[in-house]
């Protein structure tokens, strides 16, 4: 099956959707800081909301503190102190570049139909492989529904 690819409304002329465009499903996405004190977040990546207000971190099943997460990152990068948005559901369409650049073990986006975990090894990342040692946490993400489309559907951690 061809992809096709949707028809927009940009500065008033009628094209089609852009490669790296997004068509937001949402339309108030949630807004955070980056609270990470040298690393900037990226698309794709797991963030969790910290105790301070609208401040995220990249998310990891390896601790209590890090799990959770509020969603994936939308904005390309967020540098330290800036402020970004979040997806919390519904599904994020990014390239396969940006994929592989969140996503453990992987290279050529996703694996369609593949179920994603928070990575218990890297902030942020998410993997095919759900954690199995004592002390980590399995927190299904989603599920691809292509090499570069994925459904958010964030359940519970359940501790190992």
């Amino acid at each position: 099956m061809a992809q096709r690819l949707p028809l927009v409304i940009n500065a008033g002329q009628i094209e089609q959707l852009q490669s790296g465009d997004y068509l937001a499903n949402n339309i108030d996405l949630p807004i955070v800081t980056n609270g990470e004190s040298s690393t900037a977040l990226i698309a794709g990546m797991a963030v969790y909301e910290t105790s301070t207000a609208n401040t995220a971190k990249r998310a990891q099943a390896n601790a209590s503190g890090t799990i959770n997460p509020i969603g994936l990152m939308q904005s390309t990068s967020t540098p330290t102190g800036q402020t970004g948005s979040v997806q919390t559901e519904g599904v994020i369409t990014l390239t396969t570049g940006e994929w592989d650049a969140v996503v453990t073990g992987e290279s050529g986006g996703l694996t369609p139909g593949g179920a994603y975990f928070l990575d218990p090894a890297t902030p942020g990342n998410l993997t095919l492989t759900a954690p199995t040692t004592a002390g980590q946490y399995v927190q299904k993400l989603g599920t691809a529904l292509s090499s570069t489309s994925f459904k958010i559907s964030i359940e519970p951690s359940i501790l190992l």
